[in-house]
Formats: C-alpha cells, structure tokens, sequence
C-alpha cells in the first residue's frame, strides 16, 4: 500500500528540482588546512538561467572542511559573491516572472540554502540577480547581487 505521503513529497522535489537551475563546479581553493578531514575552502560553480538563454551567473561559497565536512554534517558559512554575465544572445520568455528563484543549493543539512532570485526590472530592461542566504544572520540575511542588461549580442 502506497502512503500518500511519499508521492506528494516526490512530486514537490520535483517541482523544486525543475525550477531551479543545476550548477557546474568550475573550481575550490583551499583557505585552511585541516589535520582531519577536509580543508575548508571556497569553491565556484557556474549555472545557467534556466528561462532567460544567454545569461550565466557564478556562485562562489565558503565550505566548511573538518570531519564533519568530509561526512556533509557541517553548516557552510553565509559568505558568498555573485556575478552573472550575457554569454550568448538574451532571448526573454513571453512571460518572464517578476520575481523567479533560478537556483539554490543546501550549505547545512537543516534549513540553510543559497538561493539566487532572478528579478525583472522592466523599466530599465536589466535582469537582477540577488544571491540570499535563507538563514539569518544577526537580523539580516548575507546578500550579493549582480545584473545583466538585455542588449544585442553580435548583431542579433
């Protein structure tokens, strides 16, 4: 007997899952060498918006090394920087939301992420950028934004 429970679970992973963009490690440096375990370090990855074609956005974040990084038990820190870029022609959906999440990635196993919102700045034909952390951190939440302005690329 199925309990309901696992199929509207599946079904709201998946929907997180299809929203949101899937990263690409380009690279970590290490900040601090640990005797046990992992060093910590800062890593990049790379992800593409997953509605606005032409737009790339890396991330970079702190990782926590240790023993209890090596085991993915740690909580990462809230330090991380954006920057996104055209990389190719910008082709706008129909309907671009006004406020869209196009990534997130867990840095602790319980309620901690790195979210990227795209925000649509119409007026001013720009896309935003804005990297949160969903914990907050002395009142506020760490934050980092970037923008892209939608213009022609190589003619187009």
């Amino acid at each position: 007997m199925r309990h309901p429970f696992h199929a509207t679970t599946l079904a709201v992973l998946l929907a997180l899952a299809a929203g949101s963009a899937a990263a690409e490690t380009i690279g970590c440096v290490t900040t601090a060498w640990k005797l046990i375990g992992s060093n910590h370090k800062v890593c990049v990855e790379a992800f593409k918006d997953p509605q606005v074609p032409g737009v790339t956005c890396h991330v970079s974040q702190a990782r926590t090394g240790g023993v209890a990084g090596s085991f993915g038990l740690a909580q990462d820190p809230s330090e991380f920087s954006l920057a996104c870029r055209q990389t190719g022609p910008i082709s706008l959906p129909a309907k671009l939301d006004k406020e869209e999440t196009v990534f997130s990635e867990d840095t602790s196993i319980l309620f901690k992420e790195t979210r990227v919102v795209r925000l649509w700045d119409e007026k001013n034909r720009v896309l935003v950028y804005l990297a949160i952390s969903r914990k907050l951190i002395e009142g506020a939440p760490a934050s980092s934004i970037s923008t892209v302005p939608v213009m022609p690329w190589g003619g187009r």
